[in-house]
């Protein structure tokens, strides 16, 4: 972007960013000619800027409105090109490329800090853009909704996906009961909105908060971080003890979840099957809530307030639901619940504290530390060091805590020593399980978390959300939990009765039904590829659509079995079989042209017996 010029004693300008010190330079920061420079690259930003700042939703928190006003921009002397234009909308994220100002903070996040690389710079001069490839939208490619994205975004180019104004409307429906639940790292993140430190605690004012704005019963996400804790730990105990399946990865981030779906489908059973903890609140809350308040199950709406973007992606998975009904309603992020504080009009600081509600608003210290890189490692290592040395808490875990972006501990536990490895980052997840594949390492439990710092550091958090807020929001809650007269998650005594009236015990059928989940490859083709090779001068071309429809509907294995009846036959050479990828015919997929023929609705063994019978024919 170039608004970090420099000046050497030369007269020679640089941009700053890129380039290298070298002994002996004498470089100025603040000439004349530089603020000239930096006020003329500031108005030709703006000029290629959609200026409806008003209405923004980084309005406020705008590195570009920061510079204009720091560097007494009044008037932009040159055309404005770019007005409101497209946005892309997802689950989770809002791309609008009208306030994009190419300054590549969004591309490299993706690429070098998460891996996943969807974005990038398309065309050339003015035409340049930041979009996926081919000009998908968000929600078309490998994007895994983390939010980092938006998090480093200085414009409002890319911001979270409201849901406010849906969940407004369940408030000021007076035939629902709407209730929510708080993720641990909101409590340390939602008072910096209000001008308090990060790292602050504001539970109880929070709390106070959103029964003000209208909702039902609050509750506390921690309680179910403490029950996720009782499964994970019975899961991973019984893994160890038929070495079935190690390492067992955590769940509990839905963005390293889709991540390992799309790029690491081969280690899917290696994840625990727990669901995270807003996945066992919505589950728990949808089968017993009703009752307890009186209202119809369709009438109850189960609201999140999470630091997580990636979660409002994870609420809409049909796994997580019951005959299509989802159990949870909405995701808020911190960032939106300060929004709707503000337009409540209540004046946050004077707010009094309040408690969550019970059952659902018991939790330990332990359930606490889940927001944290590491917190759900050592949570579940508290319970392993009871369970097997009878240790009585507290049994802090120091070597998994810290920012660093792999930890890597051994911890005796009776007379097994269990190898742990914690990662947060999904570039760095990844050299973990390249390294694991090649067998460089190994470890019985890992601990991944695609933001990073973990959920202190989600992409829904208020900005500024870089290192130095994620290192103070991660000892906030490690304050909680040394303030916690309960610090293991079996000491909670309202998951004890959880487990008593309901659940029987942990990972019983039921809890298995409500608390568990399966995960399935997001891979275009699974399993062994199909090598297509044209024949020429063939008698019979057999053309078999791979779009997006047919595949869905089985496309894959109905080319592999056309590939594989072809080679039985004695005429092999007869046939010219190959993929395309629209027919024009999809809603009898998958469809095959056998020369001017087209066939809808093909099965692998229908492909099998259309090879037969030309077969016949050619004899």
């Amino acid at each position: 972007c170039r608004m970090c010029m420099v000046e050497d004693d030369k007269g020679r300008l640089y941009a700053a960013c890129v380039q290298p010190p070298a002994a002996g330079m004498k470089i100025y920061t603040n000439t004349e000619r530089l603020l000239h420079h930096r006020r003329m690259i500031l108005e030709l930003i703006l000029s290629n800027h959609n200026r409806d700042c008003t209405t923004c939703e980084k309005n406020g928190s705008c590195r570009l409105q920061e510079l204009a006003l720091r560097l007494g921009i009044r008037d932009v002397r040159f055309t404005q090109k770019k007005t409101a234009g497209s946005v892309d909308g997802g689950p989770a994220l809002v791309h609008d490329q009208s306030k994009c100002i190419l300054c590549g903070d969004c591309v490299r996040m993706c690429d070098e800090i998460q891996g996943v690389g969807v974005l990038g710079f398309a065309y050339r001069g003015s035409q340049m853009t930041v979009v996926p490839a081919f000009g998908k939208k968000m929600s078309e490619v490998a994007c895994v909704n983390c939010g980092q994205c938006a998090a480093v975004c200085p414009t409002g180019a890319l911001t979270v996906k409201s849901d406010v104004d849906r969940v407004w409307t369940a408030l000021h429906d007076k035939s629902k009961k709407v209730v929510v639940q708080v993720a641990p790292a909101v409590r340390v993140a939602f008072s910096e909105a209000f001008d308090q430190e990060p790292g602050t605690i504001g539970t109880g004012q929070l709390v106070a908060a959103l029964r003000r704005i209208g909702f039902d019963r609050v509750y506390d996400t921690c309680f179910t971080a403490d029950l996720t804790v009782q499964e994970e730990y019975h899961e991973f105990a019984e893994r160890l003890r038929t070495d079935g399946h190690l390492p067992l990865f955590t769940s509990c981030c839905p963005a390293w979840v889709k991540f390992a779906e799309q790029f690491y489908p081969e280690y899917l059973d290696n994840i625990s099957t727990c669901r995270s903890p807003q996945g066992m609140f919505g589950a728990i809350a949808k089968a017993y809530l009703p009752k307890e308040l009186d209202v119809a199950r369709e009438d109850l709406y189960v609201v999140s307030i999470m630091p997580c973007t990636a979660k409002k992606f994870e609420a809409q998975r049909h796994e997580l639901g019951q005959n299509g009904v989802l159990d949870v309603d909405a995701v808020l992020t911190t960032q939106e619940i300060a929004q709707m504080v503000r337009e409540a009009n209540l004046n946050f600081d004077k707010l009094p504290a309040e408690a969550f509600d019970l059952p659902f608003g018991m939790a330990t210290g332990a359930g606490m530390i889940f927001g944290v890189t590491g917190g759900v490692a050592e949570a579940v290592l508290r319970t392993a060091a009871r369970a097997v040395d009878g240790k009585t808490p507290p049994v802090e875990f120091k070597a998994v805590r810290g920012l660093e972006s792999l930890k890597e501990a051994a911890i005796k536990l009776g007379d097994q020593e269990i190898k742990v490895a914690v990662v947060h980052g999904l570039s760095q997840a990844k050299a973990l399980i390249e390294a694991i594949k090649k067998g460089e390492c190994s470890y019985h439990l890992v601990e991944v978390m695609a933001c990073p710092g973990g959920c202190v550091g989600g992409g829904g958090q208020p900005l500024p959300n870089n290192a130095e807020h994620r290192e103070l929001r991660a000892q906030g809650l490690y304050n909680i939990d040394q303030q916690r007269e309960l610090r293991c998650s079996d000491d909670n005594p309202m998951i004890e009765r959880l487990y008593r009236q309901y659940l029987g015990q942990p990972v019983s059928e039921k809890a298995e039904e409500l608390l568990h989940t399966t995960y399935a490859s997001r891979r275009r083709i699974s399993g062994e590829e199909v090598a297509v090779e044209p024949a020429k001068d063939a008698k019979t071309k057999i053309r078999v659509c791979v779009g997006t429809s047919c595949y869905l509907k089985g496309a894959y294995d109905v080319l592999k079995s056309f590939q594989e009846s072809i080679k039985e036959c004695a005429c092999s050479e007869e046939f010219d079989l190959g993929a395309t990828f629209c027919l024009e015919h999809c809603n009898g997929g998958p469809n095959v042209q056998i020369n001017d023929e087209y066939f809808g609705e093909m099965t692998p063994s229908k492909a099998r017996e259309l090879v037969q019978k030309l077969a016949v024919e050619r004899d």
